[in-house]
């Protein structure tokens, strides 16, 4: 096998696939080899596992400020490599130069923001309610702990998931999606110069069939967090369940914005177009649904074009770039198909939705705006996971809440108003994980919880404090001096 190779690392080595190697080709330019990519099979994932194991044995040994100390370390080479991971993370998923470095820098603050948590481990302490016995409650590691991402957060997902892993004691094999190796490697390779104990980091790229298969289905893991389609989440906690092993699922959504006539309208755009197209409409957080009352909507609708008409798309890494492009072949197929979908079922194409035709031979497209749509359209109710924005005219605020909850996902949903009134009732009444006001719905902060409700969310949140509740069992010790 050729030097050149990117190899999966699995107790502490770099070792080559058991299966054939995968170009990386970039869907900017379809002529840009980004690496070729080693490929594991069952076995090696077992081997990563058992690898695991004996990792974490070691590892949850580890002093405070050992653990403190690599987590800031791959922190602080995260950020200071931002602009170049960044353009490796565009060139390979799609998103702009912009958007992949600032995707490189968020990574390297959950790293440190985990390092802080590292220190901050407090149990608790209670007198028994029997005579001359005192009571510790403290978190241990949970163990080995599986892990399964996507490909439109390459670097982001890998990092909210690997550093709470380490920072509360465990070991992780982690399989990435197969279209964005690059950038798994790449954090794996600075994980893999931290000193850490053979085994406490694996990385195993190759196909879910096989490699993701054999993780959800093992014995020997004791917690698994996916972030993937709400179809495979289903597959991966059946799996789980019968293990008896501690599941996390994030999954789709169908997010929506409402604006109101009493919007400031020109932040109502904003808001829409940076949420809905945002990462090419790519993001489980986007807002591809529009929700506007009669008296702002034509107002809205004319604006959003004359916005719209302003976005540049084209290869990533061009200066001025406002979208980037599609995954892949298969994820435009995909777009196109509900494109030609929302105008069966009647909706009117008001601006966009174009294959575009860039220098480089790669996949683009237009932004689109749908108006005359219902919520009950198929466009309205499945992701799509593409710059495909829909508007729903309702008369008021109770319609347009009403119509906001009216699906069976619920990560995010958003307001725009300047109303009090309607913003505190919203923020109590939207069946989301989160609720944004006179915000997009995309983008979230790493310090406090994210995750969804109904389809979108399974298991304990992620991020922030509450991240421990996955990563960690507690125990309970009873003691009579």
């Amino acid at each position: 096998m050729s030097d050149s190779v990117f190899r999966n690392y699995i107790a502490g080595e770099w070792v080559d696939g058991n299966k054939d190697n995968i170009d990386n080709i970039s869907p900017a330019d379809t002529k840009d080899n980004i690496g070729t990519y080693a490929q594991a099979d069952k076995a090696q994932t077992l081997a990563a596992i058992e690898a695991a194991k004996q990792g974490q044995a070691e590892w949850e040994k580890s002093g405070l400020e050992q653990r403190y100390s690599v987590l800031m370390a791959i922190g602080d080479e995260l950020i200071a490599r931002k602009d170049e991971l960044g353009e490796l993370l565009a060139r390979e998923e799609g998103k702009t130069l912009a958007e992949g470095a600032g995707e490189t820098y968020r990574s390297g603050q959950f790293f440190h923001y985990y390092a802080a948590e590292v220190l901050r481990q407090m149990g608790e302490t209670a007198d028994s309610v029997r005579p001359g016995v005192e009571i510790e409650t403290r978190r241990e590691p949970v163990g080995v702990v599986g892990i399964i991402t996507p490909w439109n957060f390459p670097t982001a997902t890998g990092a909210w998931k690997i550093a709470p892993a380490l920072a509360y004691g465990n070991s992780v094999v982690w399989k990435p999606a197969n279209q964005v190796p690059a950038s798994a490697w790449a954090l794996t390779e600075i994980i893999s110069r931290q000193g850490l104990p053979a085994g406490t980091v694996n990385l195993v790229m190759g196909p879910g069939a096989e490699v993701g298969d054999t993780l959800i289905h093992s014995k020997d893991i004791n917690a698994l967090t996916f972030t993937g389609s709400l179809e495979t989440g289903r597959k991966v906690a059946v799996a789980t369940a019968a293990n008896l092993i501690k599941c996390q699922l994030e999954m789709g959504s169908k997010n929506a914005l409402i604006v109101l006539d009493d919007a400031d309208i020109d932040n109502a755009v904003e808001c829409a177009v940076g949420g809905a197209y945002g990462g090419t409409g790519q993001k489980c957080t986007a807002s591809s649904r529009l929700i506007v009352t009669e008296g702002i909507h034509d107002e809205f609708v004319a604006k959003m074009i004359e916005r719209m008409k302003k976005l540049v798309v084209g290869h990533p890494l061009k200066e001025g770039v406002h979208i980037g492009a599609v995954a892949d072949a298969r994820q435009m197929e995909q777009n196109l198909s509900y494109l030609e979908l929302a105008k069966k079922e009647g909706g009117e194409l008001a601006y966009g939705g174009e294959v575009l035709t860039e220098e480089a031979d790669g996949y683009y497209m237009q932004p689109a705006l749908f108006t005359n749509t219902t919520n009950q359209m198929t466009i309205n109710r499945e992701e799509a996971f593409a710059p495909i924005a829909c508007i729903i005219k309702v008369a008021d605020y109770t319609e347009a809440l009403d119509t906001l909850n009216d699906t069976n996902f619920g990560l995010t949903g958003g307001i725009c108003t300047t109303s009090l009134k309607y913003a505190n009732d919203f923020k109590r009444n939207a069946k989301t994980g989160c609720a944004m006001i006179n915000l997009p719905t995309a983008g979230t902060d790493y310090h406090v919880p994210f995750g969804g409700r109904k389809d979108s969310s399974f298991g304990p949140r992620e991020q922030g404090t509450y991240a421990k509740e996955f990563y960690t069992v507690v125990k309970t010790t009873y003691m009579r001096a």
